[in-house]
């Protein structure tokens, strides 16, 4: 097969992290794995070669016109989530986000399959959007942060992000469906509860700095309302390789999202032998394995698994990093590869 993958992705804020560390890792497992078949890569629709079989844009944003109206060649289409279309009261689309939608939305019905992360984002799919789900295959991902041997000590990385141990870790955006408002009630009661101690929250996120955000305002204005802004540590932006050693040093990751496509860190987390806090909820509930479930509605709930992680003894702990890790290893870009390709196969009929 002769395939054009589009690497809009690669460019802008989501190079790294995100659609952009999907579409990087996507590309470079389906060279490693499947070298029998041949890869073009195009920014711009100009860009696709008429020989090739089959079109993939590794990426969907419903406002923004991320796939033609119309294309010469059989497309697939990765849709990671439609939560600002689950949600639409939280993310307004305004009067041009409305249009490029509908527009969007008709180039979709147009493609001949769709890829998506989880078995929650393929619901939605069909039921916003009224695509036959029989032609959506659900394409869990892999972690998207790879062990880096920098030699780095973690001293330094301290240092450089003012981060003091023992801290617990949040790792994303600062959007409504992140929850981080419930998190920092959560964080505060945890910290009624745990006087003598010196527990830390730090946020990683480059949005947690920019104050321009009325979401980063709004969580500014809980801390102090809270009077936990000397334990909460805005770590801002960080790169791959220090975000190893942040991942490798917290007591635990608190992921408690109202809703996600997918969840990243979750997976992260375990690789990196953290142990993982995360919701029943959404896509959440289907990757957590041996994770600690909470209800992202009730922040007690969250409150209540800090205070299980922090008492854990050395025993339990290891007990529960070991099933997180058997867990975690069936996530794989390998086997992300490998169904991508057998979509590709379904759509120009070799199966």
């Amino acid at each position: 097969m002769h395939i054009a993958l589009s690497t809009a992705s690669l460019t802008g804020g989501h190079t790294n992290r995100g659609v952009g560390g999907y579409t990087k890792n996507l590309l470079e497992s389906l060279k490693k794995y499947h070298k029998e078949h041949t890869y073009t890569l195009f920014d711009k629709s100009s860009g696709i070669p008429k020989d090739c079989d089959l079109v993939h844009y590794p990426n969907f944003d419903p406002f923004f016109l991320t796939l033609p109206m119309f294309s010469a060649h059989k497309t697939v289409i990765t849709v990671h989530d439609l939560i600002p279309l689950v949600f639409p009261s939280h993310f307004p689309k305004g009067v041009r986000g409305t249009i490029k939608w509908e527009i969007q939305k008709k180039a979709l019905l147009r493609v001949d399959r769709i890829i998506t992360d989880s078995l929650c984002s393929k619901n939605d799919i069909s039921r916003i959007i009224g695509f036959d789900k029989k032609r959506i295959d659900v394409i869990p991902l892999a972690p998207a942060l790879q062990k880096l041997e920098t030699g780095k000590k973690w001293v330094d990385v301290m240092k450089k992000y003012d981060i003091q141990e023992p801290y617990y870790l949040y790792v994303g955006d600062v959007n409504w469906n992140k929850n981080v408002p419930g998190l920092l009630q959560a964080f505060s009661l945890f910290k009624e509860r745990n006087k003598t101690q010196s527990f830390k929250l730090v946020l990683v996120g480059k949005a947690f700095l920019d104050s321009s955000l009325k979401e980063t305002q709004e969580i500014n204005h809980i801390c102090k309302q809270l009077d936990i802004e000397s334990y909460i540590v805005r770590a801002g932006f960080v790169t791959d390789e220090d975000l190893v050693n942040v991942y490798e040093h917290a007591v635990a990751l608190v992921q408690p999202s109202y809703y996600e496509g997918f969840g990243f860190p979750v997976l992260e987390a375990m690789t990196f032998h953290t142990p993982v806090i995360t919701s029943n909820l959404s896509s959440l509930a289907e990757i957590a394995g041996p994770s600690m479930q909470i209800d992202p509605n009730n922040y007690q709930s969250i409150t209540e698994a800090m205070n299980k992680v922090s008492l854990m003894t050395a025993a339990d702990k290891k007990k529960l990093l070991d099933i997180q890790n058997n867990w975690v290893k069936n996530y794989t870009w390998q086997k992300v590869a490998q169904d991508t390709i057998y979509t590709y196969e379904k759509v120009l009929g070799k199966i």
